[in-house]
Order: structure tokens, then sequence, then C-alpha cells
């Protein structure tokens, strides 16, 4: 712990010790993929929500292009007589599909990319407003996943330096 009671945070954006407290999004990111197995220590607000918001805009263009490729196939089967089945595979297996398959596909290669450091940087930020990472194993409860983010909204608090390595 700091002087006073102070909390001790990353004098440098290359100190991977500490939590990096006014970080900026480029810096977020990639300690977010250096920390990637990591799950003690800290993470700051800053670090942790900069990477979520990282996370929302790579998921971005795949999730449209399910969103895109439904809706194509969808106008296009509305189209057809519901009891004609050659006609009714013809206009499910279009320009529509392919759409939804490649953005599920890509949807499917990120979040397994970043399942882990996922996992992580959710235990850190759990860390620094001083809980438990085990705590994250809310989220596998129908109302957890609530309390989890708000647990994530928390200010860091001093007592959380324990989980330092």
């Amino acid at each position: 712990m700091g002087p006073g009671g102070q909390i001790r945070g990353a004098a440098s954006p290359e100190d991977l010790s500490l939590p990096l407290y006014g970080a900026s999004f480029g810096q977020a990111v990639k300690r977010f993929f250096k920390n990637y197995t990591k799950f003690n220590g800290r993470a700051s607000r800053s670090e942790f929500w900069w990477v979520a918001l990282f996370g929302f805009l790579l998921s971005l263009v795949p999730y449209l292009l399910v969103v895109i490729g439904s809706v194509m196939t969808a106008s296009s089967a509305a189209s057809v007589d519901p009891y004609d089945p050659v006609a009714t595979q013809a206009a499910t297996s279009g320009p529509g599909m392919a759409l939804m398959v490649i953005g599920g596909i890509l949807l499917f290669l990120i979040a397994l990319a970043m399942i882990v450091p996922t996992l992580a940087i959710n235990w850190r930020r759990l860390h620094d407003a001083n809980f438990s990472g085990l705590f994250y194993l809310l989220t596998l409860t129908s109302i957890g996943g609530i309390v989890v983010f708000v647990m994530t909204l928390l200010p860091p608090k001093p007592e959380g330096q324990r989980y330092d390595a």
C-alpha cells in the first residue's frame, strides 16, 4: 500500500505489475493483450472499460453481417410459397444465409480469441475493487451478471492491493 493508504498504480504503461489509472484506449488494449493470462494483480476502471469498448467495436461488423443476412433471408423467404420446398430452400440459401454464416464464424473466432483475456481482466478488475475474482462466477447465474457489472463500476480500494503479485 502506498503512503497514507493511497492506491499504488503503474508509473508507466510498460509496468504491467500494477494497474494503470487513467489509461488511454491504446494503452488499455495493449496491456489487455500483454496480460492475457494474468489473473493475479489488479486492473483499473479505465483499462477495463476501454477494453470493453474495444470488444464491442471488434464485434460490431460481424454482428451487422448476421443481422443484414437475417433480414435478407427472412425477406426472401417471406415472398415464396411455404408449401413449395424447392422455392423455400432456394430463398433461404442465398447471399443472406452466406452473410449470416460468415458473421457467425467471425463472431465465434473473436469470442474464442478473447475468452481467456476477458476472464482475466474481469478477475483483475474485481481485485481492484477489493473483491475476490471468484465473484466473477456469479455471471453463471441469472442475476449475477448484473451484480458483477455493478462491482466493476466501483472505484478502486486500497485494500485491493493485497491481490498484487
